[in-house]
């Protein structure tokens, strides 16, 4: 399912996003990257029905989320905020099963393709052997997978990331990015946020640039990640090189006199 954000205009008394038009491909993996501040986690919210409109509009395949319920909503966009807020002492197998939550009726009751999709979620996070151990007994990297598992368990055709590879390990987050690849290329639309420019231009489809509420540029990694984008939009004097693995632009700043 494509996003598009027509001139959209959303935030808070101090800070909003201006004007964005936008185009999120399906089956692709957007990254939105900027300095910090820019307008990245705004942006999320308002793409998950979570912070309203103050102008334009954001179809999710061609349907006005402002006129849809939240429960609609959660039955086509998974989000992961930056920093989500549990009981403590949920066990791990418990908040992927909130991931099911739009699909079950008011009492809750778990059908057995509820039971399929945790079980396959655990698996897929890595977070299996934990299932049984409460949040409160977690690394912070084990949390974070946790919460992963529950978007994946929600089992949507847009998902949402603020930040998924915080307080990972280096193996844990190009694991989880190679995940996010792979749901993008099973024809998901999936979109993080990123503040590392190395890790989103090797495994995005896409790019998203933001500062100060607004889009400065859109498009593929080598067109995007360019020195003088991260002059204007980072305040940075950098040289861009292809990664030698992955051809991937990679930055590397000059020493700032």
């Amino acid at each position: 399912m494509t996003i598009t954000l027509d001139r959209v205009s959303a935030g808070y008394r101090d800070f909003a996003l201006r004007d964005i038009s936008l185009e999120l491909p399906q089956g692709k993996l957007t990254a939105l990257i900027g300095p910090n501040g820019c307008g990245k986690s705004t942006l999320f919210s308002t793409m998950a029905g979570l912070l309203p409109l103050r102008r334009g509009r954001i179809e999710i395949d061609g349907h006005d989320i402002a006129r849809a319920r939240p429960r609609q909503i959660a039955r086509h966009v998974a989000l992961l905020p930056q920093s989500p807020v549990v009981p403590p002492a949920i066990r791990v197998e418990q908040l992927v099963h909130y991931g099911r939550a739009p699909y079950q009726n008011l009492l809750g009751l778990r059908r057995p393709d509820d039971h399929a999709a945790v079980a396959s979620a655990l698996a897929r996070a890595g977070v299996e052997a934990l299932r049984h151990r409460p949040l409160s007994a977690l690394s912070g990297g084990q949390r974070q997978r946790a919460f992963i598992a529950m978007c994946l368990a929600q089992d949507t055709p847009v998902m949402l990331f603020d930040e998924p590879t915080s307080f990972l390990d280096i193996r844990y987050q190009y694991d989880t990015l190679e995940l996010l690849a792979e749901l993008a290329a099973a024809g998901r639309t999936v979109v993080v946020v990123r503040h590392d420019i190395g890790q989103a231009a090797r495994y995005a489809d896409h790019l998203v640039v933001m500062k100060d509420g607004a889009v400065q540029v859109a498009g593929a990694p080598d067109e995007v990640v360019t020195p003088a984008m991260l002059s204007r939009v980072y305040d940075i004097q950098a040289e861009v090189y292809a990664d030698p693995v992955s051809g991937a632009p990679q930055v590397s700043p000059r020493a700032q006199v």
